[in-house]
């Protein structure tokens, strides 16, 4: 007797023949002779009765064909072929449909679901063929039946679902010095360690675009000036070396002389060693910034993921006070102030300055000229952006200022928000970690739901009931994928799994990656905070002091609950404030056909991100700050603060410093400045000038304005999607 079916998307159902006798009365209907339901019930109870406990949906239909074909009713048998054949033409439609917007490179929010992948060019095609296609895949063989239901009913979305398949993970913030003294090995290269600057900075990119390859998520540094500051000495005994052979004197006494700082001098007037040591340390500075600038253009062309997307990579830096340290921070703040190219600013690395007391932020701190430098590079080219180690959730007891090796207790950032610093299964620490994967929660379509209940006091008691939901559904999917991702073998991961993510340098090729994934994180993350209080009592945080309370009680429920997760799954579980790019638009379009214009929740084409302000909500830098400051400490996984000043910032690196002052008061985590930036996008030109419409470089007219989306920079506008693009329109300076 046949008990089950065994459906398309790899669900398991009880069989059911009236189904078939449906399906069989649906083909004689449009015949002439009509419906005789007491074959299609022969037919039914026949297959009922076969010596099998399992069957296919396409086994079934197969044996209703041959029924019918050997029934009087042999006209029924066409139709039953015909109306299969349609169905299965039905199902593939939606997917011929969107690879017709490949194929015809139409600009939607399909093809422009990521800013910074050309989804244009073969290669970009080809992924996005390939994604799509995985998708539906995901939904029908991968997902469980109360997850699909919930991505279905647009409660939550399972993020980089094209790469669940893969079984890889997000990102990883890269222990570079163990590649620099090391080598790097990987698939069918390998590269001895570095010597000398220019092979570190080699290193660092190789690093980032090989493992890019290998994730589905970003790349990172986390100590950029303390990885590479040991090879600025070595070039600098480099230097006393071709001095002493160019001059027939030996110098070499001068490698261990003491160096204050590596600056440049004029060396009129020196004589002798003093000559040669000034020398050397001009040539080292020359160097260095070489590298810096090779670093840079590296990070800015050299493409990966089958060649359609540059490195999506970060560096922080700032807190190594050595001279060799202080010299990588000056060169690649001076490299990144000059820009790439003809001056064009460059995208990629995020830069993330590490902002410290005693450090690098208060006037007598060791490194606060280059603190001021770094704000003076980001007045001009957005880069880099402020991280606060400062804030009390990002602060380390192990932390020593004379620890050489600090840094490893210093919390590190991805340029886009995501961070991982908590570790239940290992040591605190940023380096070898990352993300394995994220799913972001509804909360409007949650409290919109809940908007007929009139008593406020229930509508919200109910809201939290939903999101309670929400929040279990969430960690179930990500523990799912979690067991899924944990089956993958080292041998996937020729380089991160060869020593870079923590613990796996002792994995054998055929070992899985199970005993050591576990030390990075499962986020769950929320959109559009701003619209669901507006849909709970009417008003959003910004503007309410109600809303700012509930807001916080919302997020610091979620964070408890995700807490609980770390307990009940065993995984290091976090709350994350989602960077949604696409996302923005996907969760608003739908709620929007179902539920219709609602004013302040559904009358734009995207919901705010995370916990924001709304973009178009006018108030001043601090206000924002003073609101979304307190929702930092309950976003482990990630966060960030915006702020939009106007003008030309160029020459007003101190509107950048008095941003910072607001992030060390108001206890915020992660922050960036947003101002104006003309790119002609035919030469490169840039300047700040309001309105510019003709390029007074080149006289071209193709102008755009250099824009951040969800935390690093994009080139050009044309790559966003509609959802994005209706914020960016609805973006005010805050003043």
């Amino acid at each position: 007797m046949v008990k089950r079916v065994l459906k398309r998307d790899g669900r398991r159902v009880d069989f059911n023949n009236q189904k078939i006798v449906a399906a069989i009365l649906k083909a004689m209907d449009v015949t002439e002779s009509g419906e005789d339901i007491v074959l299609a019930a022969q037919i039914a109870k026949a297959i009922s009765e076969l010596d099998k406990e399992e069957m296919t949906v396409e086994e079934i239909q197969e044996v209703v064909e041959n029924h019918l074909m050997n029934s009087p009713r042999q006209e029924v048998a066409k139709e039953y072929i015909r109306y299969r054949n349609k169905r299965n033409i039905a199902r593939k439609a939606k997917s011929n449909e969107i690879f017709e917007t490949i194929i015809q490179a139409q600009a939607n929010d399909i093809t422009r679901e990521n800013a910074n992948m050309n989804a244009d060019t073969p290669a970009g095609m080809m992924m996005k063929f390939a994604s799509e296609a995985t998708k539906s895949y995901v939904d029908e063989c991968l997902l469980s039946d109360p997850v699909r239901e919930a991505v279905a009913g647009n409660y939550i979305h399972v993020h980089d679902k094209d790469y669940y398949p893969t079984k890889s993970l997000t990102c990883i913030q890269h222990p570079l010095d163990l590649i620099l003294e090391h080598g790097l090995r990987a698939g069918h290269g390998e590269s001895r360690p570095a010597k000398r600057i220019e092979t570190a900075s080699v290193l660092a990119c190789i690093s980032m675009e090989t493992v890019q390859n290998e994730m589905h998520g970003g790349q990172a540094i986390p100590a950029f000036d303390f990885y590479l500051a040991p090879y600025v000495h070595k070039t600098f005994e480099e230097e006393i070396d071709k001095v002493s052979d160019m001059e027939n004197a030996d110098y070499s006494e001068l490698k261990s002389a003491p160096i204050d700082d590596y600056l440049k001098r004029d060396l009129t007037g020196l004589q002798g060693k003093e000559r040669a040591f000034q020398h050397a340390i001009n040539q080292t500075v020359g160097r260095v910034h070489q590298a810096m600038e090779a670093f840079v253009h590296n990070m800015n062309t050299i493409h990966s993921r089958g060649g359609n997307q540059v490195v999506f990579s970060s560096i922080n830096y700032g807190t190594d006070t050595s001279a060799e340290g202080r010299c990588i921070i000056r060169e690649i703040l001076n490299t990144t102030y000059e820009g790439v190219g003809n001056g064009s600013t460059a995208i990629f690395p995020i830069q993330i300055w590490k902002k410290k007391k005693g450090v690098s932020y208060l006037p007598e701190d060791p490194n606060y000229d280059l603190y001021k430098f770094a704000c003076k590079v980001s007045a001009r080219r957005f880069f880099p952006n402020f991280l606060n180690l400062d804030a009390t959730y990002n602060q380390d007891p192990e932390w020593k200022a004379d620890d050489p090796k600090r840094y490893i207790h210093e919390v590190a950032t991805m340029g886009c928000r995501t961070r991982v610093y908590d570790n239940r299964f290992g040591p605190k620490t940023s380096i070898g970690r990352g993300n394995l994967s994220f799913t972001t929660i509804n909360i409007v379509k949650l409290a919109i739901e809940c908007m007929s209940i009139k008593d406020k006091e229930q509508r919200i008691g109910k809201f939290f009931e939903r999101l309670d939901w929400a929040l279990e559904i969430s960690a179930r999917q990500l523990d799912e994928r979690f067991q899924f991702q944990k089956t993958a073998l080292k041998k996937q991961f020729p380089l991160l799994m060869n020593g870079l993510w923590l613990g796996s340098g002792k994995l054998d090729p055929n070992d899985t990656i199970e005993s050591v994934i576990n030390q990075g994180t499962l986020a769950i993350g929320f959109i559009g905070l701003a619209e669901c209080l507006i849909a709970l009592i009417g008003k959003h945080h910004g503007e309410s002091e109600e809303a700012q309370e509930l807001g916080l009680r919302i997020v610091a429920f979620m964070k408890d609950k995700i807490n609980g997760f770390s307990e009940k799954y065993q995984h290091n579980y976090s709350c994350f404030a989602t960077p949604a790019e696409g996302l923005a638009g996907k969760f608003t379009k739908r709620d929007k056909k179902t539920f219709g214009i609602l004013p302040g929740i559904t009358d734009k084409d995207y919901y705010t991100n995370s916990s924001h302000v709304p973009v178009y909500y006018h108030c001043t830098p601090e206000h924002k700050a003073k609101i979304e400051g307190p929702y930092h400490q309950y976003e482990g996984a990630g966060h960030i603060f915006y702020v939009e000043i106007d003008g030309d910032a160029t020459h007003n690196p101190e509107a950048i410093m008095r941003i910072v002052d607001l992030m060390d008061k108001y206890n915020i985590g992660y922050g960036s400045v947003n101002h104006n930036r003309n790119r002609c996008l035919d030469c490169g030109y840039e300047n700040s000038q309001e309105n510019l419409t003709e390029c007074p470089h080149c006289h071209g007219h193709h102008i755009d304005t250099l824009q951040r989306i969800t935390g690093y920079l994009v080139g050009t506008t044309d790559r966003w999607n509609g959802g994005k693009l209706a914020e960016l329109r609805d973006r005010v300076v805050h003043k």
